[in-house]
């Protein structure tokens, strides 16, 4: 994660611990609170903003550092033994996505075939693997980032690669918050490079603001995939014309 993005989530995290919300913040800087949302999704802060919002949790900027350097480092890959163990077993496969969406334990139970005692079973397997800790009351505390790099061609790569690319795929992409775009395009490799980059500052955004959303209550988010991708790649009719 880049520093200016350590910083926001710092930000954030201070914000929460003292109940300011967005729109109390937005009243205290002049601003809307839509306004405020996207200073923080898109990380588009100028230091004159940041010094106000600074000043409304009454830190300076070498607080905010301290802040963010002393955060706790959240798990960014899997080990193989890890992912094995989560493609081998489905139910505890969908407690640990349930558990990176914030779903409630008794939200997994009446969802889908697996009895309150199953779901904190997998729990206490989540935590003796490193995957989160099982607090009081069922409550979780992450280990890992919700955007964690997949092992390439590892065991949850290759489940996803059988169970899920045809499936994910089959579709129009023309209901609602539906989007499928192909876009092929030549680059040099420093505009890859940024490419990649910013494809990986999207995942982060996203996971962003499933935080932000998080607070809403359960009936008011509804699960969204988007699969991010980039490599040469050339369609095999094409290849099979090369000279």
């Amino acid at each position: 994660m880049s520093s200016s993005a350590l910083l926001i989530d710092a930000l954030k995290r201070q914000l929460k611990q003292r109940g300011i919300t967005y729109a109390t913040l937005a009243r205290q800087i002049d601003m809307s609170e839509a306004s405020v949302k996207r200073l923080f999704a898109e990380r588009s802060f100028s230091l004159a903003r940041l010094e106000q919002v600074l000043g409304v949790l009454g830190m300076d900027f070498v607080e905010l550092a301290h802040a963010a350097a002393d955060a706790p480092q959240l798990i960014a890959q899997l080990t193989y033994a890890q992912e094995e163990e989560l493609i081998g077993d489905i139910r505890l496969l969908i407690v640990a996505v349930a558990a990176l969406n914030e779903v409630p334990l008794e939200r997994i139970v009446a969802t889908y075939r697996i009895t309150e005692a199953e779901a904190v079973q997998c729990l206490l397997r989540l935590d003796r693997i490193g995957f989160l800790v099982l607090k009081p009351n069922n409550r979780v505390k992450l280990l890992v980032a919700r955007t964690f790099g997949w092992i390439p061609d590892g065991p949850i790569q290759n489940w996803f690669r059988r169970e899920a690319y045809g499936d994910y795929l089959d579709a129009h992409f023309d209901g609602q918050g539906e989007l499928l775009r192909l876009v092929s395009v030549m680059l040099s490799p420093a505009s890859s490079r940024a490419l990649l980059e910013r494809l990986r500052q999207v995942a982060d955004e996203f996971a962003r603001q499933h935080q932000d959303d998080a607070r809403l209550p359960y009936e008011e988010r509804h699960a969204v995939t988007f699969l991010l991708a980039a490599r040469p790649w050339m369609p095999r009719a094409f290849g099979e014309l090369l000279r």
